[in-house]
């Protein structure tokens, strides 16, 4: 089995050795006539410059031998150059290295060009909550006017959006209950008057020695028991809505009037109205509610676990979307002391000047609540990539040379994110340009 191995090895050899010598023949051949075809070209050329362009010829012929022998290998020399210029040998341009670390990205000078460098400083930090809110009126200047008696309505004289002054009359109530507790009132101011003559008349009495003591007394009691009954009429009917001037004329005319008025609590403007005319009413329901619309509240709801970042007196910018993104400077005026045990939120406000009365109560609104500065280590938020629910930026190594590390930073304030763990401070980072090097470090990781 060796012998045969052997004797097939020398075979190969001798076939290749004679294939070998082969080629060399037909190589040297192909030389011999491609250097014969150049020679007759260029003999050509001489005698074409010779009766064309002759001072050409003879300044070619007055040349040393090395400049024309030169010329010879000019057309080899060119197309070597070819040859090198199409693998890419002149390109001056750095060639991306072949990266083993998917963290590390190497740019080239035109993606240098879109980075701006930085160094981490500790600096003054101000974290900003943000948080969802609405306009809701201010409660101060809010009234909900509701009806004295239980009664009909027999006229309305204000519409929602009409402008009120305080005392002024909105609706008018015809109502049986305040004819009936003006009669009341009437029979206690007769009973009272006749308990006070029957006292008199008692002392008088008494005095002459035609009564005792003790009918004295009792008539005395009576007396007093009457005008503690007028006195409470007198209460009811300004609990059902009559001033103390009406109720007096009514005690001197006698005359009873069924009309009770709905009058306007503080100034303002109606924002609603909740009756009809025929409608029955009842003390019990708001019929109209008016506010003072120069002031009003913006109320958030912040979660539990950042009420602690909130106190009275913070700094607050409000922004109102619905007119073109306007903020208003302000300061938290409220706290709420307990928590929402339904949607386990804080209640934050803040006041709202709107003297324009161009902020509509519901309108919606962020509030941007500062904290107090602290002194803590920053990365600007430009420079913070965010990708599989964490966050990352870009370390410079070297001059071409940026590694991608996790970092884990605190809320963004003012263009800026504090740095809780992954970096220190001094280390240059990418402050601009981060997206550029994120998706070129996926380029070469992919091999584009």
């Amino acid at each position: 089995m060796k012998q045969k191995f052997t004797v097939m090895m020398d075979q190969l050899k001798a076939w290749y050795t004679q294939y070998l010598a082969i080629a060399k023949v037909y190589v040297q051949e192909w030389i011999a006539v491609v250097i014969k075809t150049q020679h007759d070209l260029y003999v050509l050329t001489h005698e074409w410059f010779s009766a064309h362009v002759p001072r050409v010829a003879q300044q070619y012929d007055k040349s040393p031998q090395w400049a024309q022998k030169s010329l010879f290998y000019l057309p080899w020399f060119c197309l070597f150059l070819i040859i090198l210029n199409y693998f890419n040998v002149f390109d001056r341009s750095p060639r991306i290295k072949s990266v083993q670390d998917p963290n590390i990205v190497i740019v080239n000078q035109d993606l240098r060009n879109m980075i701006t460098n930085g160094r981490i400083n500790t600096g003054s930090f101000v974290e900003e909550l943000r948080a969802s809110g609405r306009i809701d009126f201010n409660e101060l200047f809010l009234s909900r006017i509701g009806a004295n008696v239980t009664g009909r309505v027999s006229d309305i004289l204000a519409i929602p959006g009409q402008r009120v002054k305080q005392g002024d009359i909105l609706a008018k109530i015809t109502s049986t209950e305040l004819t009936q507790s003006q009669l009341s009132y009437l029979k206690a101011k007769s009973a009272s008057q006749l308990a006070d003559q029957a006292a008199n008349r008692a002392r008088i009495l008494y005095k002459e020695d035609v009564i005792a003591l003790a009918e004295l007394q009792r008539r005395e009691a009576e007396a007093s028991s009457a005008k503690a009954e007028f006195r409470a009429t007198n209460d009811q009917l300004r609990v059902q809505g009559m001033d103390q001037p009406s109720i007096d004329r009514l005690a001197k005319s006698g005359v009873i009037e069924s009309i009770n008025n709905v009058i306007a609590t503080i100034p303002g403007e109606i924002v609603e109205r909740k009756i009809n005319k025929g409608q029955v009413v009842q003390p019990a329901d708001a019929l109209f509610t008016v506010a003072d619309l120069s002031s009003l509240w913006a109320v958030s709801e912040i979660p539990e676990s950042n009420a602690y970042l909130i106190h009275k007196g913070q700094k607050v910018t409000l922004v109102i979307p619905a007119l073109r993104g306007s903020s208003i400077e302000g300061v938290v005026a409220h706290v709420d002391s307990i928590v929402n045990p339904q949607t386990r939120t804080v209640v934050v406000r803040m006041e709202v000047p709107n003297k324009d009365g161009l902020i509509k109560p519901g309108m919606l609104a962020t509030m941007m609540i500062e904290s107090q500065p602290t002194e803590r280590l920053l990365v600007p938020s430009s420079a913070v990539i965010r990708e599989d629910n964490h966050d990352h930026v870009f370390i410079r190594e070297d001059e071409d040379t940026y590694r991608m590390v996790t970092v884990k930073l605190g809320p963004e304030g003012k263009g800026y994110r504090p740095v809780i763990s992954g970096l220190k401070d001094g280390q240059e980072i990418a402050i601009n340009g981060a997206f550029h090097l994120n998706t070129e470090r996926k380029r070469q990781l992919s091999g584009g």
